[in-house]
């Protein structure tokens, strides 16, 4: 998948990828998509939290065993 813009998140923990993500968003314009690559397990459980909240699009997920990647669609 083709992102406008990717943030890499590894080694912070919550709160710390879902603000910076927020940051990132408020940065791009609608409909460009922003992907966050993080280790904190965690993250797969707010992201889409986030996108609800937000009315941000979490376009996917995708997880190994030390890595979660998200990919957000600015709404």
């Amino acid at each position: 998948m083709h992102a406008h813009q990717e943030l890499d998140t590894r080694g912070l923990n919550c709160p710390l990828p879902i603000l910076k993500a927020k940051k990132a968003l408020s940065t791009m314009a609608s409909g460009e998509v922003l992907k966050v690559v993080a280790t904190d397990p965690g993250s797969v459980r707010d992201f889409q939290a986030f996108a609800r909240q937000t009315g941000n699009e979490l376009v996917e997920q995708q997880s190994s065993e030390t890595e979660f990647v998200h990919w957000l669609r600015r709404r």
